[in-house]
């Protein structure tokens, strides 16, 4: 039989969106050609791929057996495109960088001014984003990250081990009093992530912590360093960013520091792109 891409890249994204609507807006189309699409490709398969609920859909049984097949496709499509990318010998372009946002906002900047002026072609576009963007989907061009991936295309540096401590304002600490490592009840600690995640990494340490120690916190980083610039609670950061902000000082100075390792990773394929190698190289060169 003959199969159009075009209609599978329907599919997929109304398998992954939920309902035509949605994935006619990802796909930048109306949502009756969408509609017509997936019946095209049902009538073309012999088979029904959605149930229609409302607004939204659901796949079948069949849809579901067929998605795997569909995503490797996508994968294969993307992996060309990858390749193709990587010809180009121009040190010029988009080069899309994701980071944590404490590493993007006190981090990054200088590094990437040098980089401007010796590149001054080149595109950079800064993600600040928490969360684990998908090399192999094109989500990102290079990824600086705190765990090393194991999936498999991916070139990974390991490019530093940051030096991480308890900080706190002058205000909290006049407060609350300095802490000690067997009496922290009465010491917040704000957390930019679950506080079950941060009880796994503590409590091997030795500190005396309860759940009732993470009351604050906040899915960004940014903001959980104001808050404690602003005196409400203790906060772990790296000894690079912290040293430099005002109104931070460190705390629990007899506990030994944690090290969080720093990889640079990006994508096999796009290694053989110059602007691509050329980012890569030059955050290696600073951030080690």
């Amino acid at each position: 039989m003959s199969f159009d891409w075009n209609l599978a890249k329907t599919f997929l994204a109304v398998a992954d969106e939920g309902s035509l609507s949605a994935a006619a807006r990802t796909l930048g189309q109306t949502q009756p050609t969408v509609s017509r699409q997936i019946a095209a490709l049902e009538y073309s398969l012999g088979i029904t791929l959605f149930e229609r609920t409302g607004r939204s859909v659901a796949l079948t049984q069949a849809g579901v057996e067929l998605l795997d097949h569909v995503r490797s496709m996508a994968s294969g499509a993307n992996m060309l495109a990858l390749a193709a990318s990587g010809r180009s010998q121009s040190i010029e372009g988009k080069v899309l960088i994701t980071a944590s946002e404490l590493m993007s906002a006190y981090v990054l900047p200088p590094i990437l001014n040098d980089l401007s002026q010796q590149a001054p072609l080149l595109e950079i576009d800064l993600v600040a984003d928490n969360g684990m963007r998908d090399l192999l989907r094109r989500e990102a061009d290079i990824a600086i990250r705190h765990a090393r991936s194991d999936q498999p295309g991916l070139v990974a540096r390991r490019v530093r081990d940051q030096v991480m401590r308890f900080y706190a304002s002058p205000d909290y600490l006049e407060i609350r009093g300095e802490p000690t490592e067997d009496e922290l009840s009465a010491h917040q600690i704000i957390s930019y992530i679950e506080a079950d995640r941060m009880l796994d990494y503590l409590l091997p340490v030795g500190l005396n912590l309860r759940r009732e120690n993470f009351r604050l916190s906040s899915s960004s980083q940014v903001v959980a360093l104001q808050m404690a610039r602003a005196g409400l609670g203790m906060i772990i950061l790296p000894d690079q960013i912290a040293t430099t902000i005002p109104n931070l000082v460190p705390t629990l100075t007899t506990l030994k520091s944690f090290t969080v390792p720093t990889w640079l990773v990006a994508h096999r394929e796009l290694r053989t792109s110059r602007r691509i190698r050329r980012v890569f190289d030059h955050l290696a060169d600073n951030l080690s």
